[in-house]
């Protein structure tokens, strides 16, 4: 596989991941790019060059087999296994985030929750027992936690990143409205509503 493929690239196969799971809901055990791409709004070329880079995965003229696709993209996407989580953050949004189901069923199991409220230590959440943000960097090393959410304020998100990051994580998806400062070999994807409405609201007309 190659070692610089564009992340633009990247971002796009859980997409196809998606469609194609969908396809397999509806019983349907062949596709091909160009029906991949009616459901998407992307191109078929596109969709080819994008699957070109792991590989041929299909035929021309006769496909791509759902089934063997689909697994084919779980193996580069590494969700062919189970992840285990780390929550930092038990407010309104990290209490949201506890109690969504969609998590497991794509192989992220959430399995510690902190939160810095004493009030909040020590309570349920969800199936969730929360625990103190003191207790964060040993929970990680010793359960070599490569995945965290962050759900904090945004003045206290880089503190917590920096404790996430000494202690090994390398993937973060971040909910807090703050751009974070990582070592290159960390990942970090955000997550901003109001991003995406603010860009949303160029397109409206007055």
């Amino acid at each position: 596989m190659p070692s610089e493929i564009p992340d633009i690239v990247i971002s796009r196969l859980p997409v196809y991941l998606r469609a194609l799971e969908r396809l397999s809901q509806e019983g349907q055990e062949v596709t091909s790019s160009h029906e991949l791409g009616r459901r998407l709004g992307i191109s078929s070329a596109q969709i080819r060059k994008d699957l070109s880079h792991f590989g041929g995965f299909g035929k021309q003229g006769t496909g791509y087999k759902i089934a063997f696709l689909k697994d084919q993209l779980r193996s580069v996407l590494k969700v062919e296994r189970e992840w285990h989580v780390a929550l930092i953050g038990a407010g309104d949004l990290g209490s949201a985030i506890a109690r969504y189901r969609g998590f497991a069923d794509r192989g992220f199991h959430i399995r510690w929750v902190f939160d810095s409220a004493p009030e909040k230590v020590g309570r349920k959440l969800g199936p969730y027992t929360i625990l103190p943000i003191s207790n964060l960097s040993e929970t990680v090393r010793a359960n070599h936690v490569k995945i965290a959410m962050v759900a904090v304020p945004a003045e206290y998100a880089q503190a917590v990143t920096d404790t996430l990051v000494a202690s090994g994580v390398e993937a973060i998806l971040n909910y807090a409205p703050i751009n974070l400062k990582v070592p290159d070999n960390v990942h970090v994807q955000y997550i901003d509503p109001v991003l995406h409405l603010q860009r949303m609201t160029y397109y409206l007309s007055e």
